[in-house]
């Protein structure tokens, strides 16, 4: 027997979806399909404006150089083109291979490398336009007196009900469910914000 134990290399998944709403069935399907191993498929569920991911945390505490991380598409990797560009270039630097499955690339390959390089970059642009896009749509509509913001969570009427129902004792989340917001809602409008 050899002295040095040669490792091989993990094939591991990683699933991620925006809202605690959403299903990772059909990533994790994916992920499966293209010969990673149940018990190696990582996921996040995120919520809200959290950069809390602790299933990506497991991964590459998990990632060894030379390992082989699936992802269903490479936005998965992060919620902004620079978290995603942060997350390929940690992972590029470990020596982790990543392929992904929807835009058919593998980090292995100098090509593959540029590939993601070439899409960060297009992902970046997108986001910039969309913020242009954004910005453009809000000032057209403060030029015409409109509204910019969010529309209200309840007009003025409910707002009163739900006041009055929360001052006769009626819990938050029996409030929340009554007029169909978040809990979240609820106590900004009791305090009156």
């Amino acid at each position: 027997m050899s002295d040095t134990a040669t490792v091989t290399p993990y094939v591991l998944g990683y699933a991620r979806v925006s809202t605690t709403h959403q299903s990772l069935d059909q990533q994790t399907d994916a992920l499966t399909e293209a010969g990673v191993p149940a018990d190696r498929i990582y996921s996040d569920k995120l919520t809200g404006s959290t950069m809390s991911r602790p299933g990506l945390a497991a991964l590459l505490a998990a990632a060894r150089e030379g390992d082989v991380i699936v992802v269903a598409g490479i936005d998965r990797l992060g919620r902004s083109a620079a978290e995603v560009m942060s997350t390929i270039k940690d992972l590029l630097e470990k020596g982790i291979i990543i392929k992904s499955l929807r835009e058919g690339v593998d980090s292995s390959t100098a090509v593959g490398r540029a590939v993601f390089g070439v899409m960060a970059s297009m992902a970046e642009l997108e986001l910039e336009l969309g913020r242009e896009r954004r910005a453009a749509a809000r000032e057209a509509r403060a030029e015409r007196g409109l509204p910019t913001g969010r529309p209200a969570a309840l007009d003025d009427g409910k707002v009163a009900t739900l006041r009055r129902m929360h001052a006769a004792g009626e819990p938050t989340g029996v409030l929340a469910e009554t007029f169909g917001i978040s809990r979240r809602t609820v106590q900004r409008l009791v305090r009156g914000d």
